[in-house]
């Protein structure tokens, strides 16, 4: 069983709670959104994000910090960087300056260094604007100093935010990289320093694709294509909100080259601000569900590996989600690779999710003709890992019911006319909180073989879709009732096949 999150002080979050999830992190109490500062040193995972330590509704922007070994078990720690009466700390990223350019620490002790938008207000001279700073630890993230020289960029925008940097070693020269948004503008800006005190302009990538919303959030990284590091791709990401493709928040990526002064995309589908939004599902998607928003990537991993986590939620509904005295959790991490399909460089992404344990109950069914209708399964679980693969032959559709009973249902179908893979989540209990909450996403999802192939991560307050291994992924919050933990398999019409069926439940 994951170890819950438990503030330094503070009593044990508790699984009692019927929303708390099992498996996805969230702080003990209060509120908690985009990931921040993702950064990976000794042994350690860790995660920053964006917290109100005062209470469960969004304000008094800080960065919360949770630790890990594994990435599934979180140890919450104090508040790293608070806020105070001039400045909000919002999102930004860490690095670890292992060469300590930035003069922060020593050859024996290099820094870790945050870099984060300060939101001015109320006592500050800067007010209203939106600006980039420092911050640095000299013991592995414990402790943060503020940047006595801060803020470091500072554009004289209200909007300028949301700081990723990574070191960039083009072979001649090498130096740090930011790339941020200029969010109301849709523009992702990079900048280049060798010292991430002095910054110098690069150049500016946008509008492009996906522009019903505000930018925020980008990510620039490279990658091998299929495992081939003679060929390999830049990903761009930028979430958006409102205008995802489910609706509200979401997160879209570009493929292309960075040369270490201009990304330049290969997969733009529609350049500028696009107003009829009629292109979107051509659009680089990261997530096709409402509730994978703000993804950004742990830097210093070892082995090039890439992972991202997201914020599990929308801002169309987060304020209002019936959490209790906490509100929000992060997604599964997710490793990240690029894949070519239908001669297309895409993403593939598969979870960092649990396995089992001592307590898990593993469910099995091997091949067998899915007779039309719903076929309830002896095995019952509030959280669980469901990996299932269908021949839909000549039924209309086939697919899964999560968290059932009573009332409540979630639907995966997959419509095998269409090629399209929904998850239903209108009866799936407490949906009436909020009227934007109640909903169907929808993934076109080719047949591979004739089959297709669905790994779900299962929680007591979501759930995560993976499809043919990965290339296309949907998330959603549901709230169901404590007793809605049944499952069961159906088709539409004769011909279906189950192939096979393993349930890791909790």
């Amino acid at each position: 069983m994951a170890t819950l999150s438990t503030a330094a002080g503070a009593p044990a979050a508790s699984l009692t709670d019927p929303f708390r999830p099992q498996w996805h992190y969230s702080a003990a109490r209060n509120w908690l959104n985009d990931p921040n500062g993702l950064v990976y040193l000794n042994g350690t995972y860790h995660l920053f994000y964006q917290h109100n330590p005062f209470g469960p509704d969004w304000g008094n922007m800080s960065w919360g910090h949770a630790t890990s070994r594994d990435l599934l078990h979180w140890d919450e720690q104090p508040v790293a960087i608070p806020c105070d009466d001039q400045e909000a700390i919002f999102s930004g990223s860490a690095v670890f300056d292992e060469h300590n350019t930035s003069g922060f620490g020593t050859a024996d002790t290099p820094p870790l260094v945050a870099i984060y938008t300060s939101a001015y207000g109320g006592a500050s001279p800067l007010a209203g604007r939106q600006a980039q700073s420092l911050a640095y630890s000299l013991d592995e993230g414990r402790t943060w100093t503020k940047h006595r020289g801060n803020p470091v960029l500072d554009r004289a925008s209200a909007d300028f935010r949301d700081p990723k940097v990574f070191w960039y070693d083009g072979g001649g020269e090498s130096y740090w990289v930011m790339v941020a948004v200029e969010a109301v503008e849709r523009q992702v800006v990079l900048y280049r320093s060798a010292d991430l005190k002095s910054w110098e302009y690069l150049s500016t990538f946008g509008p492009a694709n996906a522009t019903g919303g505000v930018w925020e959030c980008p990510d620039l990284f490279e990658l091998p294509v299929d495992g081939n590091p003679r060929d390999t791709r830049w990903v761009l990401v930028v979430n958006i909100n409102p205008g995802g493709i489910a609706g509200g928040s979401a997160g879209q990526y570009f493929v292309g080259e960075f040369d270490g002064v201009a990304f330049r995309s290969g997969s733009t589908v529609t350049e500028g601000v696009q107003e009829d939004g009629s292109r979107m599902r051509e659009y680089g998607w990261l997530d096709w569900g409402r509730d994978y928003y703000a993804a950004v990537s742990f830097s210093n991993m070892p082995d090039g590996r890439r992972i991202m986590i997201g914020w599990m939620n929308n801002w169309d509904y987060a304020g209002s989600t019936p959490t209790g005295d906490w509100r929000s959790a992060m997604s599964l991490p997710r490793e990240v690779t690029l894949t070519r399909v239908d001669g297309r460089v895409v993403l593939r992404q598969e979870a960092i999710g649990f396995s089992g344990g001592p307590d898990a109950q593993d469910f099995r069914l091997g091949p067998r003709a899915v007779a039309p209708g719903v076929v309830e399964l002896p095995v019952s679980a509030a959280a669980a890992r469901i990996d299932a693969e269908f021949r839909p032959g000549s039924a209309a559709a086939v697919g899964l019911v999560l968290h059932a009973g009573g009332a409540g249902r979630t639907v995966l179908a997959y419509d095998n006319r269409q090629g399209v893979l929904r998850l239903d989540r209108r009866e799936s209990g407490n949906t009436g909180f909020h009227e934007a909450f109640p909903s169907v996403e929808a993934a076109a999802v080719p047949l591979q073989d004739g089959r297709l192939r669905l790994r779900v991560y299962l929680d007591r307050c979501s759930v995560e879709v993976f499809a043919q291994d990965g290339i296309a992924t949907i998330t959603d919050l549901v709230f169901p009732a404590e007793a809605s933990t049944g499952m069961a398999i159906f088709a539409e019409g004769e011909g279906a096949q189950l192939v096979a069926l393993d349930v890791v439940g909790h």
